[in-house]
């Protein structure tokens, strides 16, 4: 499935983001989900916590979740924000499709402890 969004994402149009990743992840349960971000110029931090709320619930559901066309301006808030390395990033659509999926996401219970 891949999900075209265009425009900023921005805190006035977030909720609507999100509420697009859950129905595709929660409701329809996609295997793969591509994001399109192609027309997307700007993402703010409301935008990117729905991006990274969409990324956990397809790691929960063990689905793919990846992203492609980022602008320079929304490569660089991911930079920013050390989630660029987080996310499945591709240049472009076909490069997301042809790409295999990365293993499954493992969470490990070594947490460091601090006294």
């Amino acid at each position: 499935m891949i999900l075209d969004l265009t425009g900023d994402i921005t805190l006035f149009n977030s909720p609507q983001v999100r509420k697009a990743l859950i129905e595709q992840l929660r409701e329809n349960r996609v295997p793969h989900l591509i994001i399109n971000m192609l027309g997307v110029p700007y993402v703010d931090s409301s935008g990117v916590a729905s991006l990274v709320e969409g990324l956990k619930i397809s790691r929960d559901l063990n689905s793919r979740f990846a992203l492609f066309g980022l602008s320079k301006s929304a490569r660089t808030v991911l930079e920013l924000t050390h989630l660029l390395r987080i996310f499945e990033v591709h240049q472009t659509e076909q490069e997301a499709l042809e790409s295999p999926a990365p293993p499954p996401f493992s969470t490990s219970n070594s947490k460091s402890e601090s006294a």
